[in-house]
């Protein structure tokens, strides 16, 4: 448990590698339209059994309410699904498949697909590692208080930088695009997204995973037409 989010990349790499596979499968067979970007929409959300997407639409209920610290830590634990998650997790849903429809998936996307995952949740643990917590209960007060926090800070900062790197040297244009878009996000998250509730929390870190991917996502496919 000390070292247990320095894997949470590893993660990614998965996620990444089977979509991989997928659009390679997909070229093999021949299947064209719809279906390689439903693969691509579904895979990770298989993977993570939905996790992430879950805190996504915790938070959106609990951002629409526009109520106190208080009562939105209250929405965040309430097992029950909101008017507004609803929404958002549909209109997310369809963004992400219209980008992935919108991709030419060759090797240097596919590429870029693989290190978004595993930056996404590089930045993610990173997270949890360095931000304050809004509760002494919860996943990520589990794996905060159990990590060494800060050599797995350092970690997944260094780790982070190089898959930058590798994004910038081997993505040109689209790593840019796609490396800026995962910045912002992360300095929404960490200036303002973090001082809405009182602290970080398990469906903050969920609604960061899938806000970044997808702000990546559509970064690679601006920069895709850009190049165009």
């Amino acid at each position: 448990m000390r070292y247990v989010l320095c894997a949470f990349p590893l993660i990614g790499l998965l996620s990444g590698g089977l979509l991989w596979g997928w659009c390679l499968l997909c070229r093999l067979w021949d299947l064209t339209g719809l279906l390689p970007a439903v693969g691509c929409c579904l895979l990770p959300i298989i993977v993570s059994g939905g996790i992430h997407l879950d805190g996504y639409c915790d938070t959106c209920d609990a951002l629409a309410s526009h109520a106190s610290v208080e009562k939105k830590q209250q929405i965040l634990q309430d097992p029950h699904i909101g008017a507004f998650a609803v929404i958002a997790v549909v209109c997310y849903l369809l963004l992400y498949f219209a980008c992935c429809t919108a991709l030419h998936m060759h090797t240097q996307t596919l590429f870029a697909f693989v290190l978004a995952f595993m930056l996404s949740r590089s930045l993610s643990g990173l997270a949890v590692a360095s931000f304050p917590l809004a509760k002494d209960t919860g996943l990520a007060y589990t794996f905060a208080s159990a990590s060494h926090r800060g050599r797995v800070k350092y970690f997944l900062l260094l780790l982070s930088l190089v898959l930058v790197a590798l994004a910038l040297l081997f993505c040109g244009v689209r790593g840019l695009a796609m490396c800026v878009a995962a910045v912002l996000v992360f300095a929404y998250y960490r200036l303002r997204l973090i001082a809405k509730f009182g602290g970080l929390s398990g469906d903050l870190a969920g609604w960061f995973l899938q806000v970044c991917e997808l702000a990546m996502l559509l970064a690679l496919v601006a920069a895709q037409y850009m190049e165009g």
